[in-house]
């Protein structure tokens, strides 16, 4: 999976690309066709913001969610939390669409 990280009126240090990478496995864990993930992280005023792309295999929309927090780490956390959700949500729409094919496939 490849990793981009941007970051606007943010330094990205080599910590938080450590962290980004470190979160970024359970998302590889739960689905492991994920191509790649693009992360930008805002600072504006006392507001952290992190968004971040997930781009996955076989599908024409990628995944895409946001979080802010007063501290970036958490706002990173957040952020992982609702791509893990739509990420596994995707990954039982992606069986169960299978599951189906294979069913249909038996009984015809």
């Amino acid at each position: 999976m490849q990793l981009e990280v941007t970051g606007q009126n943010v330094e990205i240090t080599q910590a938080l690309r450590a962290y980004i990478a470190e979160k970024c496995e359970r998302l590889e864990r739960h689905f492991d066709n994920i191509i790649s993930t693009h992360w930008v992280l805002r600072l504006e005023k006392l507001e952290h913001t992190a968004e971040a792309t997930v781009h996955v295999g076989g599908r024409t929309n990628p995944i895409h969610a946001d979080a802010m927090s007063e501290d970036m780490y958490a706002a990173i956390d957040a952020l992982i939390d609702k791509l893990d959700r739509q990420v596994r949500r995707h990954k039982d729409k992606v069986t169960d669409h299978h599951r189906a094919q294979t069913r249909a496939a038996q009984l015809g």
